[in-house]
Parts: structure tokens; sequence; C-alpha cells
């Protein structure tokens, strides 16, 4: 049996809605954080040495990273499902944005997040303005894509939108942003918003927490 070890308030959230999305049966196994360190308590972090969110078993599998995760069970329960084949025009956009989210957009979150439980800093160092440069170019990206297409990987949802999303929202409970100068991306998460997969999967893993969709 497929399980999906979520860790609250986590990026463990893209799987369970992934497995909503796909309509396949999954165990879902939910963790509080340690109230003092805000991190997964012993027991998910005997799961994989890593110890981060999100983690699937899955028979003698023991997989984490997001990006694994999500093609390990769209290739193998999924049928394809939401992925996006290299016979297809948007294959490009669709492998631009499925790595973009971990790969560009999170680092650079991360990044805002480690400098502030470091006190700041030079706030107007060269190097405190470079990595405020970065973080408004990467979300200059995805305003403009999404000012040009409903999804990130084109007209059709697929797994792009479901590795992307939780760096839009749930993310800003570590590193906080205002997305008023954002119309497009506010636009697009009321769209993810809307989907019914999308509610259920939140309403299962973190039935306690306010969305950030605005």
């Amino acid at each position: 049996m497929l399980t999906v070890h979520h860790l609250g308030v986590s990026q463990s959230e893209r799987i369970v809605w992934l497995c909503e999305e796909l309509a396949i049966p999954y165990e879902l196994k939910i963790y509080d954080r340690d109230p003092q360190t805000r991190l997964g308590p012993p027991e998910y972090k005997a799961l994989h040495p890593l110890g981060t969110a999100p983690i699937i078993t899955d028979g003698d599998v023991v997989l984490p990273e997001s990006g694994a995760i999500i093609e390990y069970i769209i290739g193998k329960y999924g049928e394809g499902r939401l992925a996006v084949g290299p016979e297809a025009p948007n294959f490009a956009d669709y492998l631009f944005w499925f790595h973009f989210a971990n790969g560009s957009l999170m680092p650079s979150q991360m990044m805002a997040l480690v400098a502030a439980a470091m006190g700041g800093g030079d706030t107007e160092s060269p190097r405190a303005q470079m990595m405020r440069e970065r973080s408004e170019t990467r979300w200059g990206l995805v305003e403009d894509r999404l000012g040009q297409s409903p999804y990130l990987a084109g007209p059709e949802f697929t797994a792009a939108d479901i590795i992307m999303v939780f760096t839009l929202t749930t993310m800003r409970y570590f590193v906080p942003r205002d997305l008023s100068g954002l119309p497009n991306t506010l636009a697009y998460l009321q769209r993810i918003a809307a989907r019914p997969a999308y509610r259920r999967a939140m309403a299962k893993g973190d039935p306690t927490m306010t969305l950030l969709l605005t």
C-alpha cells in the first residue's frame, strides 16, 4: 500500500494533493511538528536519513524528495496522468516549471528564511541586495508566465502546478510575502482553490490551517 507520510504544514501537502487528483488508493499518516524545534518528530525522522518532508513508503520502497515522489506516483499509479510527454509541444515548458519550483523559487525563499533566522544581517549589503533581486526575478517569471497561460505548463493543469503551489502559498507561513502586486498569480491561486482535489487534500492533511490563497 502506498503510504504518504505527511508532516503538518510542509511540502508533503503536494503528495496528498497528487493522490487526490489521481484518485488512487493511499494511506495517509499525519505527523505533528515538534513544538520546540518545529521540525519533524523522531518517528518522522526515523523514516529516512534525510528526515524531511515529503516521504512515501510503498512496500519496501522509502522515497523522499517531492519531484522524485511525484514522478514515481505518476509513473507507477497514475498511468502518466498529469505529466507531459516528449511528444507534446509544451514538453519543455512542463519540464522547466516542474523543476523551477524546487530548483529556483524554493531556494530563493529558503535563503530569506535562513537570513531571518540568523538575524537578517546587513540588509543593504551587496549580497543581501543580490538575494532580493534573485527572488524578485523568480517571482516575476511566475507572474509573467501566468499572464500568458492559465497553468504553468500550458492550458492544462499538470504536476508542475502541484509542485509549485506550496511555494506560492504555505511557504509564506515561513517567509511572508504580499502578493497584492501579482494579479496573475492571485488569479491562478483562485483557479487552484476551485479544484475539489486540492480542497480535499488540504482538509485531510492540514484541516486547521488557513490556506494562503490571497
